[in-house]
């Protein structure tokens, strides 16, 4: 138990570094440098979004998953993938900003392409209305990927394709979490997308700082949400 305590501080002070406040030259430096080390962190953590993200979008997504085409949105080291591919998906496109993690990514063989590119930053690198389903998992949280992002993410998803996304519950992402949910509210309101699917999760991963602790539990809340993008006009960034 020391072991894993001492492990789970540690964890703790590294994610702590990737979302605190600092260039985009350092935090991409951060993550090709986590790289290596970052799914035996995740795995401390018993960080359980990818897992349940790929669940809730297998249950909505009806038909030939084997032949629908899924855009990974930092997609890191592919954890996301792996559990797409156990739940029936197998043709993926990846994108993450970090060359570190997308060198992981890319020795799973799990992605027909992978490319490198900031989120936030414009246009993602894709045409419109490429995918049948597009994924964020774990990247829309305080010091990630801004809410900007999203109406990028329902520009290259497919008329009723779905866009699945996630983000922590947690005390230091509540003003985060607040206007993600305002973004998709109003995408709803405009009739671009239809919400089909929020699942509340009480243990989404350990807390990962002590302030986050309560007395009923260590670990924090995560939410996952899901989409169908209607028939509408383009949405231009």
């Amino acid at each position: 138990m020391a072991n894993y305590d001492k492990g789970l501080q540690q964890v703790r002070g590294v994610i702590a570094a990737a979302h605190k406040d600092c260039s985009l030259l350092e935090k991409l430096q951060f993550y090709d440098q986590w790289a290596t080390q970052y799914e035996e962190d995740v795995s401390i953590l018993e960080y359980k979004a990818p897992h349940l993200a790929a669940l809730a979008l297998a249950s909505v997504c009806q038909g030939k998953q084997e032949s629908k085409l899924v855009l990974d949105v930092a997609c890191g080291t592919g954890r996301a993938a792996e559990e797409l591919q156990h739940n029936g998906f197998n043709l993926f496109h990846g994108l993450d900003g970090s060359k570190g993690m997308l060198e992981i990514a890319k020795k799973k063989e799990l992605y027909q392409e992978l490319k490198q590119s900031m989120l936030g930053q414009g246009q993602l690198p894709y045409d419109s209305e490429m995918y049948d389903a597009v994924v964020i998992v774990g990247a829309l949280s305080d010091g990630q990927v801004p809410v900007s992002v999203l109406p990028e993410l329902l520009r290259v998803t497919k008329p009723g394709g779905f866009v699945c996304m996630t983000t922590r519950g947690n005390i230091s992402n509540l003003k985060y979490k607040a206007e993600l949910e305002e973004e998709m509210s109003s995408l709803q309101n405009k009739g671009f997308w239809e919400q089909v699917l929020v699942q509340e999760v009480e243990q989404w991963e350990k807390a990962t700082s002590e302030k986050e602790i309560t007395q009923e539990s260590d670990y924090i809340r995560g939410v996952i949400y899901i989409y169908r993008k209607m028939s509408a006009p383009s949405i231009v960034s």
